[in-house]
């Protein structure tokens, strides 16, 4: 997913609002009163959900938002405003609505019970004209639209018709998470992404057992481009002019809370760059079993994407080659996320086992395996003008290519120092050859580690025995 880094598509949001809130805490007895578990508070947190999740995770993915929405006049609408500070919005208000808000009490990474404060009746004509006005003139500027349905109102029967009509007269795709029995105001989207619950008790057909039938059933029925059903821990259905299943694999699932979410905020990000329908559902796929290893209504970036591809051994070599410039930002966003970051160098050059088995033993005592890599010049500097052997990128995409090698960063220089001092390792890892001798980094790296090589496994050894057969 490599060709999605970078990238700002322009995206409208419409949909429900609501502020998930978190209780955290610990619980170790059972109340006296009730056959019920005491928690003792140790946190609170509050973040967007529901349709504020989707732009929380386009807004990590890279994308430029406007995001459309109806909130009440009281005192949760505050702390929405203060949580969409950061995007560019065009909120309504309706007097007398409740802002939703759903408050979860967490204790020990489970969720012991939720309350929600909210209205669900559908928002006045009137803001229906208001919010389609400012639509008309928006949509221009935006590549796709997200419409994000919890049934709490604000996607009304007549609005989503409208958004769907001026969209298809603009050139726009629209894409809906959708939400109820009856989806016939969906009618002339271009996807739906019911999970196959969703899709049974819309269609009146057990997705589970029939789910062409369905999928075909929701294509025909609101003349859609694509009916999208996502099938949980197997992975997402799509049928256009043929059903496709794109298998997926969440390692851990901790929380399924606002998975969703992320599947429609992954699909609309991908199809707005352009990318094709199948990449699209693989993007989103990965993003959701992303989604589901964290805890709360959580974000994905394009990364951690990139990441996890690598980790079920999918993504080519090239892929994991960066610049400086990308492992400065990549090391960044890991050391957020608490990864032991695991730093070695060398030539490589006719890479055998005696690397992989040194580059295994790095890999075993942290998350994340960064090779800096000596380019052609460095080599020749080094060890003589006959060497590499290999072209620093072949170097490169091989020892990208192993599965215990996350990222291969190709520096100039005769040291690693310059990089090590962007990556800042947790640790550094030499061969024991090194041993009473100054390390490049030792400074810079918070430990250093030494690994023995296998006796008689060495590039130069190999490189002999090749001239002795050459003679």
């Amino acid at each position: 997913m490599i060709e999605l880094k970078d990238k700002s598509p322009r995206i409208m949001v419409i949909g429900d609002l609501m502020i998930d809130h978190y209780l955290w805490g610990s619980c170790e007895r059972i109340s006296p009163e009730a056959p019920v578990p005491i928690v003792e508070i140790e946190s609170e947190s509050m973040v967007l959900g529901g349709a504020g999740n989707v732009i929380n995770n386009l807004k990590t993915m890279g994308a430029r938002l406007r995001v459309v929405s109806v909130i009440g006049d009281d005192e949760n609408a505050k702390h929405m405003r203060l949580l969409l500070d950061k995007y560019e919005d065009r909120l309504f208000v309706q007097a007398g609505r409740k802002t939703s808000k759903k408050s979860r009490l967490i204790a020990q990474k489970h969720q012991v019970v939720r309350f929600d404060n909210e209205s669900k009746e559908d928002i006045t004509r009137e803001l229906e004209d208001k919010i389609l006005e400012y639509y008309e003139t928006a949509i221009i500027d935006v590549d796709i639209v997200l419409l994000s349905d919890y049934g709490k109102g604000v996607l009304t029967d007549r609005l989503t018709k409208e958004v769907i009509q001026i969209a298809k007269e603009n050139n726009r795709k629209v894409l809906v998470d959708p939400k109820g029995e009856d989806y016939s105001k969906y009618k002339g989207a271009y996807l739906i992404t019911p999970n196959r619950k969703e899709a049974s008790i819309a269609t009146g057909i057990d997705a589970k057992k029939e789910l062409l039938k369905a999928a075909a059933k929701l294509k025909d029925d609101l003349k859609l481009e694509y009916a999208v059903i996502t099938l949980s821990e197997d992975g997402i259905a799509i049928y256009g002019e043929e059903l496709e299943v794109i298998p997926t694999v969440a390692k851990e699932v901790y929380d399924v809370t606002g998975a969703g979410d992320t599947v429609l905020a992954a699909f609309g990000f991908a199809l707005a760059c352009g990318i094709d329908i199948k990449k699209a559902a693989t993007f989103a796929n990965y993003a959701a079993a992303v989604a589901v290893g964290k805890l709360g209504s959580a974000t994905v970036s394009i990364d951690e994407v990139i990441e996890y591809e690598s980790s079920l051994n999918k993504s080519s070599g090239d892929e994991h080659i960066k610049s400086f410039k990308e492992i400065k930002e990549l090391v960044k966003n890991l050391k957020k996320r608490g990864k032991k970051i695991v730093f070695t160098n060398g030539c490589f050059d006719l890479l055998h086992r005696g690397h992989v088995k040194y580059l295994e033993k790095a890999k075993e005592n942290g998350d994340v395996l960064i090779v800096g890599l000596n380019s052609d010049q460095s080599v020749k500097r080094l060890k003589g003008d006959d060497r590499p052997i290999n072209t620093q990128y072949d170097r490169a995409y091989l020892l990208a290519s192993l599965e215990v090698v996350d990222y291969v960063v190709i520096f100039e220089e005769d040291t690693p120092y310059e990089l090590i001092k962007i990556i800042e390792p947790d640790l550094l890892v030499k061969g024991a050859d090194y041993k009473d001798k100054e390390i490049v980094g030792s400074d810079i790296a918070k430990e250093t580690m030494l690994v023995e090589f296998i006796d008689g496994k060495s590039t130069t050894t190999i490189i002999n025995k090749i001239r002795g057969e050459q003679c």
